[in-house]
């Protein structure tokens, strides 16, 4: 992590306004999805495919790892022109990858502190992890390279969900009961799983070799940005034969998603950077410049929330003056604002802390 004390100015910093607002964007939309006031009451759009294809929600996680790849592009491209080491630039990296997968660790140990029965992974261990070995690539490799590492990463873990044996292997090789990846997460991280399953993981061991290639993505983006529309219809058209499905990070959502988020950070770009029209994104560029204290902070209010039993009555509250689903809605929002309140304080007190 880096903590920086300058504050950000839409006119004159170097950096991309539009990838601080596309990032905004993103957190915000993961914080309003991660805590509905009830998980029986939430708009279908704002829930993840129950297993193959995909919903707005399905987008964000994807499209974060996406971000993050462009951000390393353009912070490590200053530094490499600087003069600075490759081997002191991923030192620097592997501290900050350990230190974003043991605050994602922390998050899954609280309130009880179970070691023994802890879930692993999750978001911000899947950051760490796919952020240190996309920077590996990124600072040893070409451009050829990278796509050559993005081919192989989806090829390989291609091969071995169709082709792997495993105990129970069924025809459908990408189904919910029987698939390699649930079977290696069932070795690997026995006991360390995601609670809902128990036996599988959506943030698993093998899946997040596709993870590595959408933040691979993201680093090609900095310059073949226009190949975003390719990207996406190469995605649907493989989705033909490698369904679309975000738990099990298959190839297909990997390109589609890189697709989409290479159109909509290139239209943000172009109406943000290149255009000047900076009006309304405020809120959302607040948002990105300290987006994984977002993320953080969302995690310990739902847990605290969830604790002291605080959220059941909030949300009860709000049905008082409007329909269930519209106060589960509601009761996100209030997350959203209250991530945002904290946000915005440490904005104006040029307090940024960087991915």
């Amino acid at each position: 992590m880096e903590v920086e004390s300058s504050k950000p100015q839409m006119a004159s910093s170097p950096r991309l306004i539009s990838l601080d607002v596309f990032r905004g964007i993103t957190i915000a939309a993961m914080i309003l999805v991660n805590n509905p006031g009830s998980w029986d009451q939430i708009y279908s759009p704002l829930r993840h495919a129950a297993w193959h294809g995909w919903t707005p929600t399905d987008m964000v996680f994807p499209f974060f790892l996406w971000i993050s790849g462009v951000a390393m592009t353009l912070s490590f491209a200053r530094r490499k022109e600087e003069g600075a080491d490759k081997g002191k630039l991923l030192l620097h990296t592997a501290r900050r990858a350990a230190t974003i997968f043991a605050i994602g660790l922390l998050l899954n140990l609280i309130p009880n502190f179970d070691f023994a029965h802890v879930r692993i992974p999750g978001v911000l261990q899947r950051i760490g992890v796919c952020y240190f070995f996309a920077t590996l690539i990124y600072l040893y490799t070409t451009r050829r390279g990278q796509m050559l590492a993005v081919a192989g990463l989806l090829g390989g873990y291609a091969a071995i969900m169709v082709f792997a044996p495993f105990p129970g292997a069924t025809a459908d090789r990408w189904s919910m009961e029987s698939n390699a990846a649930r079977f290696i997460d069932g070795i690997v991280l026995e006991g360390h799983m995601w609670r809902q399953s128990k036996v599988w993981d959506p943030e698993g061991a093998l899946s997040t070799l596709p993870a590595i290639a959408t933040m691979l993505c993201g680093i090609l983006a900095t310059r073949y940005l226009v190949s975003g529309l390719f990207l996406a219809l190469a995605g649907l058209s493989l989705g033909i034969m490698i369904p679309i499905n975000k738990s099990l990070w298959t190839p297909s959502f990997v390109l589609l998603m890189a697709g989409f988020a290479s159109m909509i950070f290139g239209a943000l770009r172009w109406w943000i950077d290149e255009k000047r029209q900076l009006r309304g994104w405020n809120f959302f560029e607040i948002f990105g410049t300290n987006a994984i204290v977002s993320f953080v902070l969302s995690g310990a209010i739902a847990r605290i929330l969830g604790l002291t039993g605080a959220g059941t009555p909030i949300y009860q509250w709000l049905c008082n003056f409007a329909s269930p689903i519209n106060a589960s809605l509601f009761y996100a929002l209030l997350n959203v604002a209250a991530c945002f309140i904290v946000v915005y304080l440490m904005y104006r007190k040029r307090i940024l802390v960087r991915l």
